[in-house]
């Protein structure tokens, strides 16, 4: 049976990508029994558990049912917490696409379901001349959007889309992250999104100040299953 893969990117940086991420191994693994989340690019590190690590792969790793290779779930771990490009100039460190392709291929042979978390949004700069829709596009992956709704969403959303259709990827569904609880005209906005996505929306996930995990769930399409 091949392994489901999705690759889950977002309108900007701090929509919510990885608690997304999780929470859909999370739903992914209650129909496979070896789930496990990516992170090819990882900008920023902190002490945790005693260890110099990325919070976000920490949380996939967390919500993963199988154990990987560090070198194959995070390619690359950057100390700085800056963009990509900035983050492997400072470091020497040469972003290689294809090896991280070849990195998700791997991990496609040890699991039922891969999910991948990019950096930032869709268009983040990998280097000078590569993007994240560059990786996208190597992975050829279907595409999960996260959207943070808040004040200028609509056109994030659309640009975004815009940007993953101009690519060939296939829009598999999308995710509403209300992230700002001051937002007005939030519902109507939702409303509007709903109608210009020609996607599945997966999940609406309310404001929280602590995000509580229980709080997600998806609509998972048959074909995850």
């Amino acid at each position: 049976m091949k392994t489901l893969s999705l690759f889950v990117t977002g309108t900007d940086t701090g929509v919510g990508k990885t608690r997304v991420s999780a929470a859909l191994l999370q739903a992914l693994s209650a129909h496979h029994s070896r789930v496990v989340g990516m992170k090819p690019v990882a900008a920023g590190t902190e002490l945790i558990n005693g260890v110099m690590s990325n919070e976000d792969v920490v949380a996939l790793r967390a919500a993963s049912t199988c154990a990987v290779p560090p070198e194959l779930d995070n390619p690359v771990l950057l100390p700085d917490p800056v963009s990509p490009h900035i983050a492997a100039a400072r470091a020497g460190v040469k972003i290689d696409i294809a090896h991280l392709v070849a990195c998700h291929r791997a991990l496609e042979t040890l699991a039922d379901a891969v999910v991948v978390e990019g950096a930032g949004g869709f268009l983040v700069p990998l280097s000078d001349l590569e993007t994240g829709a560059d990786l996208a596009q190597a992975l050829a992956l279907p595409v999960v959007l996260v959207v943070g709704l808040r004040l200028g969403c609509l056109n994030h959303a659309l640009l975004t889309l815009e940007a993953i259709q101009a690519r060939g990827l296939t829009l598999a569904g999308w995710v509403a992250n209300h992230v700002d609880p001051a937002m007005l005209a939030q519902q109507d906005n939702l409303a509007f999104l709903r109608q210009k996505i020609q996607a599945p929306l997966l999940a609406t996930i309310p404001y929280q100040r602590v995000p509580d995990p229980d709080a997600l769930r998806f609509n998972l399409p048959l074909e995850w299953q």
